[in-house]
């Protein structure tokens, strides 16, 4: 039978810190080669330069940091990505090399496999003026930094104040995000599906102050009461923004979403249950 070839525009992408990535893309380039139209191939993880060239999927190989890089260099102009784990967990990075390729042509046709997953939109303002801007694919966490006395941050959400949280931070996270930071201080897994956005209080000096799900289209401000000099923004653990007394951070949902390839080997909790081990019962022998 004649190979199937598809009229799909394909770019490839891996981690440059990666020796394994780079070697994984050159042996995936070949194989691309002969089923697809390959645009391109880089060693990066600003897709500045290329989101306008008309690709239909973005092949990403690294881990969920190089996914989660590549993302937001995307900005406004987010198209499907295809992750290629050569990381530790892979919750966004879902294929393995094998899987891709026995699956090649159903990921880059079947849009039955494409998921949209919400971004935050992150803008840091000091005195009514915007000092910073980002992207946050997980999170925006604010944590308290050196000298690492508590702080105390005030939170409006639509204009309406909340609440005032004493502690070492918070945490405003995505579902995409609920499985990262959020869940390592006891905030709620949030199933993908559901657009919502969480707020997640970091060892607060309250008995009170338990994680909140509000709304996907609330606008949550977050006011600098009293910080540390090291107090800092700190979006999907890769971008810091050092925050000052009287200093707003404002986050809400951003007008793209992130578009991502599933994986159909595997059922919609088969991350959470075989690599967090979610439900696992204890082994009393």
């Amino acid at each position: 039978m004649p190979k199937e070839v598809s009229d799909k525009r394909v770019y490839l992408l891996s981690n440059p810190d990666k020796a394994a990535a780079a070697k994984a893309m050159d042996l995936l380039a070949t194989f691309a080669a002969s089923h697809c139209h390959v645009v391109g191939t880089e060693q990066g993880l600003d897709c500045a330069h290329i989101r306008d060239d008309g690709i239909d999927r973005l092949i990403v190989l690294g881990g969920d940091g190089t996914l989660i890089s590549v993302a937001r260099s995307l900005a406004e102009h987010q198209v499907p990505l295809i992750g290629v784990n050569i990381g530790k967990l892979g919750f966004l990075a879902e294929f393995s090399l094998a899987e891709l390729k026995t699956h090649f042509q159903r990921a880059l046709s079947d849009d039955a496999l494409l998921r949209k997953r919400m971004i935050l939109d992150v803008t840091v303002s000091r005195e009514g003026r915007v000092l910073d801007y980002h992207i946050a694919i997980n999170d925006c966490v604010i944590r308290a930094g050196s000298p690492f006395r508590m702080v105390a941050l005030g939170i409006s959400i639509d204009d309406m104040p909340l609440t005032e949280v004493s502690g070492d931070g918070l945490i405003v996270c995505t579902p995409n995000g609920s499985t990262a930071h959020n869940l390592s201080v006891g905030g709620p897994i949030i199933q993908h599906g559901v657009d919502a956005i969480v707020l997640t209080p970091l060892a607060p000096h309250s008995l009170t102050h338990i994680p909140l799900v509000v709304e996907c289209d609330s606008v949550v401000d977050i006011i600098a009461t009293n910080v540390n000099e090291g107090t800092t923004a700190i979006v999907d653990g890769q971008v810091a923004m050092p925050l000052k007394p009287g200093d707003r951070v404002t986050i809400k949902r951003y007008a793209c979403a992130l578009h991502i390839v599933c994986n159909p080997m595997y059922p919609r909790w088969h991350k959470l249950v075989t690599k967090l081990h979610w439900g696992k019962q204890p082994d009393y022998e």
